[in-house]
């Protein structure tokens, strides 16, 4: 199934996943995103769990430190998509202001 979209730049671009993109393809990672950050949820309410039932502060931090870790292992693999396919695209189409947009989420993402 496709979704056609009007990007902000006023361009209409069609994608088959259900991401917005100013590109139409498959993110070929986007099962195991959604299934990473399935678990790091299902780590995430297992932490809230834990502080609610006044476990351990030491062993809350060390979760909470595996949940960050599962979040970052995620935005990596979606970098390193992104990279490989959207940049890829943006560029070859002429969209620079893809590169700055992607300049600007990696900034918000390293904070």
């Amino acid at each position: 199934m496709t979704e056609d979209h009007i990007h902000p730049h006023d361009h209409a671009y069609c994608h088959a996943h259900g991401i917005a993109h100013s590109h139409g393809h498959v993110h070929e990672n986007q099962k195991a995103v959604v299934n990473r950050l399935a678990r790091a949820i299902g780590h995430l309410e297992k932490v809230k769990k834990m502080v609610e039932d006044g476990e351990d502060c030491s062993e809350v931090l060390i979760q909470l430190a595996a949940v960050r870790s599962a979040l970052n292992s995620t935005g990596k693999v979606i970098l390193q998509d992104h990279m490989r396919h959207c940049m890829v695209d943006a560029i070859s189409a002429g969209d620079h202001a893809a590169v700055e947009e992607l300049c600007q989420a990696i900034e918000k993402f390293i904070k």
